[in-house]
C-alpha cells in the first residue's frame, strides 16, 4: 500500500456496515479538515453490503475534501486491525482514531492537537465525549484489574466505597486530567508513541485492545489525557451490541471473553488471569446470592457468563475462530 508524504494529522475511521453513519462523521469533519495537512482515511471492514459504494460516492460529491479516502480491507480484522491497516496507509505526526458513531463538534481536532504539544510527553490525549444534548459520557478510566473484575461483578456499593480507587470508570469532570486510559471511540495518538510501542494488537478482534495499548503506552512512559474542551458526539451505535448485550443480560459475544482473557494474560500473566476470573466468579455469586434474598436487586451476570469468562483460559492467546468468521 502506497505511503504519502508526511502529514499533521490523520483520521483513522473503519467502517463495518455502518456507511450511513460514516458519512454523518465525515460532514461534521468537511469543515474541520486541512486539506493541506491532514488526511481522512475510512478503512471498510469487509463489510459486504453497500457501505464502500456508498462511501466512495460521498467523496465524488465532496471532491473539494480531496484529503478524504477509503481503504478496503479483504477481510473482516476487527477494530485493531482496521485502524492499524489506516495507520499504515498514511505517515504522520498524529493519527486519530475515530469511531463510524461520532460527530465531531468545531474546534474538537484543534484543541486535541494543541493538547498534543503543548504537552509533549502526551502520548493520548482523548476529548469530552458527550450525547447529542450535550451530556458528557463516562470516557476515562483506570485499567482494568482482578479488583475491578470482582467489584464490577459483585455490583454492591459497600465493596466500591471501600476499593474505589479499583473501579474502572472514572466520574466525568471538567478540567484537563490525567488518567490510565481514554475511549478509544475518539483518541489522539502520537506518532512516536506508535514508533516506540507498536500498532495496536490486531490479535484483539474487538474490545480490550484499547486498554493493553495503554498499558503498554504508560509503561513505556507516556501520559494519557483527557481534555474536556474538545466535544465529540459519541452515538454508542455504530458495529457492536455488546452494551446493549450486556444491559439486557443477554449473552456478550465470544471474541468479548477472548479479548479480556488475552488482556489480562499480557497485563497480568497466567496466575493474574486466573485471579480475576476467580475474583469475578466471588463477585458474581455475592451478586446472585443477593438477587434471590431481595425483589429489588437484580444480578448485572450476562446469560452464560459464568462458563464463558473462562474462555481460553489454558491457552490465553490462542484464538479459536479466525476474525474473518465473526459477525
Amino acid at each position: 500500500m502506497p505511503i504519502i508524504n508526511t502529514v499533521e494529522l490523520c483520521v483513522v475511521i473503519v467502517n463495518y456496515k455502518t456507511s450511513e453513519l460514516v458519512i454523518d462523521v465525515l460532514e461534521s469533519l468537511k469543515t474541520e479538515i486541512d486539506s493541506r495537512s491532514m488526511r481522512v482515511v475510512i478503512v471498510d471492514n469487509d463489510s459486504q453490503d453497500d457501505s464502500a459504494k456508498d462511501i466512495l460516492s460521498w467523496i465524488e460529491d465532496n471532491r473539494q475534501t480531496s484529503s478524504f479516502s477509503l481503504v478496503e480491507s479483504a477481510f473482516n480484522c476487527g477494530f485493531s486491525g482496521g485502524n492499524n491497516i489506516g495507520i499504515n496507509s498514511v505517515e504522520a505526526n498524529y493519527y486519530l482514531l475515530l469511531n463510524s458513531d461520532t460527530v465531531v463538534r468545531p474546534g474538537a481536532i484543534n484543541a486535541l492537537l494543541e493538547t498534543a504539544k503543548k504537552n509533549p510527553r502526551a502520548g493520548l490525549i482523548g476529548p469530552r465525549l458527550e450525547w447529542p444534548d450535550g451530556k458528557p459520557q463516562e470516557s476515562c478510566f483506570h485499567f482494568h484489574t482482578p479488583v475491578s473484575e470482582f467489584l464490577k461483578a459483585a455490583s454492591i456499593g459497600l465493596f466500591s466505597r471501600v476499593l474505589g480507587r479499583y473501579i474502572v470508570a472514572r466520574p466525568v469532570v471538567h478540567t484537563v486530567e490525567h488518567y490510565h486510559w481514554v475511549s478509544f471511540a475518539c483518541v489522539l495518538i502520537r506518532s512516536e508513541v506508535i514508533k516506540d510501542i507498536g500498532l495496536l494488537d490486531d490479535e484483539f478482534f474487538m474490545y480490550f485492545e484499547d486498554v493493553e495499548f495503554s498499558y503498554r503506552a504508560h509503561k513505556a512512559g507516556w501520559k494519557v489525557i483527557y481534555q474536556p474542551d474538545a466535544h465529540v458526539v459519541h452515538l454508542r451505535g455504530g458495529s457492536s451490541p455488546l452494551k446493549a448485550q450486556a444491559k439486557l443480560r443477554k449473552k456478550l459475544p465470544r471474541y468479548f471473553y477472548e479479548s479480556r482473557t488475552r488482556y489480562f494474560y499480557l497485563v497480568y500473566g497466567y496466575w493474574g488471569l486466573i485471579f480475576a476470573n476467580i475474583a469475578w466468579t466471588l463477585g458474581a455469586a455475592i451478586s446472585g446470592l443477593r438477587e434471590k434474598l431481595s425483589k429489588d436487586y437484580q444480578s448485572n451476570t450476562a446469560q452464560g457468563q459464568w462458563r464463558d469468562t473462562w474462555i481460553n483460559f489454558t491457552n490465553p492467546l490462542k484464538a479459536y475462530i479466525h476474525p474473518k468468521d465473526y459477525d
